[in-house]
């Protein structure tokens, strides 16, 4: 069975020995990793796991909550980050507002301003987005046409109606553990009603254990093979056909995989 964690984050110490963590999530049967960036030395960290090991590949950018550590010309940094061929998206960028400091301007600078970088690589971007779905909305007409290369929303949280809107823009739609558990209404309809083609399957490592993993912290990658078949239930196909779908979807929408 091809499965694929097209978000995971490994930096920090939460996982112990990262050699064995690897080599757990490869008996369990994920064959690739995208580990996700949030800032400079995530993107740095990121760059060289995928060197040291085959199936690690990366992303590289500035997560809304971490612009704090921001600083002007730190663009041209991620671009210089991305400049590998195992660098596959600009992320993860976007919007949270939940929290009551939000700096909602500068925000929204950085996220337009990593749009129009990633268009300019010619890269996809993956997106991050909470409490935001208007302000979120908006930005993404305005700078349709820097989302050419693709867009992923990671771990969507967003009404079925508003993945609807953006299926039409082209966009991935990528869910995790949380997906699996009965009280998650909201993200089951919308697996329901996204297309199959547009699918994609992730673990937000080392948060959102699946249910069967429920209290577990740190979640791991070899969370895949449980949310996948969960999704596929959804769908009302066979695990393995529908792993294979998202193995198509995340190399058609990542194509550096």
């Amino acid at each position: 069975m091809n499965l694929i964690d097209v978000h995971c984050h490994l930096d920090g110490d939460c996982y112990g020995d990262l050699e064995g963590l690897i080599n757990s999530v490869l008996a369990s049967g994920v064959k690739k990793l995208i580990v996700a960036g949030v800032d400079l030395n995530t993107g740095r960290f990121n760059k060289s796991l995928s060197e040291k090991y085959a199936c690690c590949y990366y992303t590289v950018g500035f997560h809304p909550t971490e612009l704090k550590t921001y600083r002007e010309g730190d663009l041209e940094k991620i671009a210089a980050l991305a400049n590998c061929g195992k660098c596959v998206a600009i992320g993860e960028i976007g919007l949270d507002y939940h929290y009551p400091d939000t700096d909602k301007p500068l925000q929204r600078r950085i996220f337009t301003g990593q749009l129009t970088l990633a268009h300019s690589l010619g890269l996809p971007v993956v997106i991050h987005s909470r409490d935001c779905a208007e302000d979120m909305l908006s930005i993404i007409r305005e700078y349709r046409e820097y989302l050419t290369c693709g867009a992923l929303m990671h771990c969507y949280s967003h009404s079925p109606e508003i993945a609807a809107e953006l299926e039409k823009y082209g966009f991935y739609f990528s869910f995790g553990g949380t997906s699996t558990y009965s009280g998650s209404k909201r993200a089951r309809k919308s697996i329901a009603a996204i297309s199959s083609e547009r699918l994609l399957t992730e673990t937000d490592s080392p948060y959102l254990p699946p249910l069967s993993k429920k209290g577990v912290f740190p979640n791991t990658p070899a969370s895949i093979p449980e949310i996948t078949a969960n999704m596929a239930e959804i769908k009302g196909v066979p695990a393995e056909q529908f792993a294979d779908i998202v193995w198509h979807n995340a190399h058609a929408l990542f194509t550096k995989l």
